[in-house]
């Protein structure tokens, strides 16, 4: 399917697709399917046949990007569609850029940033959950909430604008305690949305985790394992893996931006040494280290300190999570298992070998990363990291505002904050953006989106 958009889409369309019934494409019925023939240029210029095909005529604004559009269905086959995308361009049209239909909607009030941008992620969805949280996204789900959000404080805006204008007329239909109240519920809806985020970022943008440990305890093979293929090259020999190999990774809900790290001891390769410099950024980086160790072997020196480095982790909120690794032998450590649980708490038990125990770790990251309560069809849920910044700043503001209400601050102070609020969401959704972040962002999309 090739699809032409703008105020001259019928015009080009009609120049190489003749209806069947004899009549011009411009008098075809609005959305629905006219079948003809499509002609194409020959190097003398004539126009010849070269297909038969489908035609579907969409007048503006009943349209994907708000404008004229039409939509030529050809037989499959890359020469086909080359040949008809080929006397498209020469029949006047040209090449879309990268995310420019979805553009075009944005910008003619088609949809709002927020359904934009996860349409992209649904062009772009590896599991199922990625799906279901980019459908709600793409029927607006965010920007009704935050809707909802702006208009409350317009109204206590238009209530604080009222009363400085007219102090003496009475024409504010809230009270001050009524103003504090609205801005009150405002700031519970912006912080259960800002709590969203971890949900939605571990689902869409995925949760930086890096798998670490001594030499030889598995950390390839797990890594493996949840990548589903031999990315690693696992052996025998200490120090195998050098580098840091990186993959995205669904592992049930959650998304994991997953890397392989080399053996943490100490090295006199200098080769091998620079692997664990880099090794040691990545736990650094990370917002979940899944810290192995083999449960078969008693714990060695760096293995002591690694766990008191990881202890240091989890007291700065990242999350570690203890593996037993090789836990198929027959010949388990109980002192390492028992050094690991009081240092790090309750460890997995896995083989990274056989799969045994890789349920329990599925469930271990989608507690810690996915709020069972959020319905990710139907609830609003912030997903990236402009959204929720956006959420954080109208948070703080809407904090102050209130603040500054129930402390008796004069209204005029208090609606600087309301009105950067305001402003925080008008941005979320893309009413108030600036173009530098509209063009980043639709940059990411396909072509033909």
């Amino acid at each position: 399917m090739l699809r032409i958009s703008g105020g001259d889409a019928i015009a080009i369309a009609s120049r190489i697709f003749c209806p069947m019934n004899g009549k011009p494409l411009a008098e075809a019925p609005v959305r629905t399917a006219v079948y003809g023939r499509i002609l194409a240029p020959e190097a003398d210029g004539s126009l010849q046949p070269v297909d038969d095909g489908i035609a579907t005529v969409f007048v503006a604004p009943a349209s994907f990007t708000g404008e004229d559009t039409v939509e030529i269905c050809c037989h499959g086959g890359i020469l086909m569609t080359q040949t008809v995308l080929s006397a498209l361009l020469t029949a006047g049209a040209r090449a879309a850029e990268p995310g420019e239909f979805t553009r075009r909607a944005f910008l003619n009030g088609k949809m709002g940033l927020d359904a934009a941008e996860a349409l992209g992620s649904l062009l772009e969805a590896e599991n199922r959950s990625q799906l279901t949280l980019a459908f709600g996204g793409m029927h607006g789900t965010l920007g009704a909430r935050g809707q909802e959000i702006y208009t409350r404080l317009r109204g206590v805006m238009s209530a604080v604008l009222a009363n400085i204008d007219f102090p003496d007329e009475d024409l504010a239909d809230m009270s001050r305690q009524e103003m504090c109240e609205q801005v009150s519920a405002c700031e519970r809806a912006l912080r259960a949305l800002a709590d969203t985020y971890r949900t939605g970022h571990a689902v869409a943008e995925g949760v930086v985790t890096a798998i670490c440990g001594r030499t030889n305890v598995g950390k390839s093979s797990l890594y493996n394992r949840l990548v589903g293929r031999d990315a690693a090259i696992v052996t025998d020999i200490a120090g195998t893996t050098r580098d840091v190999l990186s993959e995205r990774v669904s592992l049930g809900r959650v998304t994991l931006r997953l890397s392989d790290t080399a053996g943490l001891r100490e090295a006199s390769d200098r080769v091998e040494q620079i692997g664990i410099e880099r090794a040691r950024r990545a736990m650094d980086e990370a917002e979940l280290i899944l810290a192995v160790f083999d449960v078969s072997a008693p714990l060695s020196e760096e293995e002591h300190r690694l766990l008191s480095t990881l202890s240091d982790y989890a007291a700065r909120n990242i999350a570690v999570l203890p593996i037993l690794n090789k836990c198929d032998t027959n010949t388990p450590c109980t002192q390492t298992a028992e050094t690991v649980e009081r240092a790090l708490g309750t460890p997995i038990r896995l083989s990274a070998v056989t799969g045994q125990g890789l349920d329990a770790l599925i469930d271990r990251v989608e507690t810690l990363f996915v709020d069972g309560s959020i319905d990710m069809r139907n609830d609003a849920v912030v997903v990236n990291a402009r959204q929720y910044a956006s959420v954080l700043r109208a948070l703080e503001s809407v904090a102050r505002a209130r603040e500054g209400l129930e402390s008796g601050l004069p209204l005029d102070l208090c609606c600087v904050d309301v009105e950067c609020a305001m402003s925080e969401l008008s941005r979320m959704d893309g009413r108030a953006v600036d173009e530098d972040i509209v063009s980043e962002i639709f940059s990411h999309f396909c072509v033909g989106k």
